[in-house]
């Protein structure tokens, strides 16, 4: 009969170091997509200053909006700040959500995408810090 320890410990290490890869390729994901809207917005592209002007607050929305994205993106990469640079970025797409619905009366699913991804990381980062982390990505 085998020894039940040597059958499953490699499963476990093997659901673990994929959980783990899941994690980082979400995280790695979503920085690069806040970064280049952070970039666009900050080296003002057209569209954004459209969209902006769209909006009606001015540029410093779009300057302060930028450089949350971009700040967002490098703390999803640091393992230290990720929970929290998840958490900023899920309030800045909730903020694009409603803006969206009701200010630009435009389709608000990419930052409903957005919104959920940066709300998994949350999810995940907490059960990792508070040692919950069976089942987790």
């Amino acid at each position: 009969m085998p020894d039940v320890t040597t059958t499953v410990a490699p499963a476990r290490a093997g659901r673990g170091h994929a959980a783990t890869v899941a994690r980082w390729a979400l995280q790695v994901g979503l920085a690069a997509v806040f970064a280049g809207a952070g970039a666009s917005k900050l080296v003002g592209t057209p569209e954004m200053v459209d969209l902006f002007a769209d909006v009606g607050a001015g540029e410093w929305l779009r300057y302060l909006v930028g450089a949350a994205e971009v700040a967002g993106a490098v703390g999803l990469l640091v393992p230290r700040l990720a929970r929290l640079a998840a958490l900023g970025l899920a309030a800045l797409m909730l903020g694009a959500t409603v803006t969206n619905l009701v200010v630009l009366d435009a389709d608000p699913t990419l930052p409903i995408v957005l919104l959920l991804a940066a709300a998994a990381v949350v999810v995940v980062r907490t059960r990792r810090t508070t040692g919950h982390t069976r089942g987790s990505l």
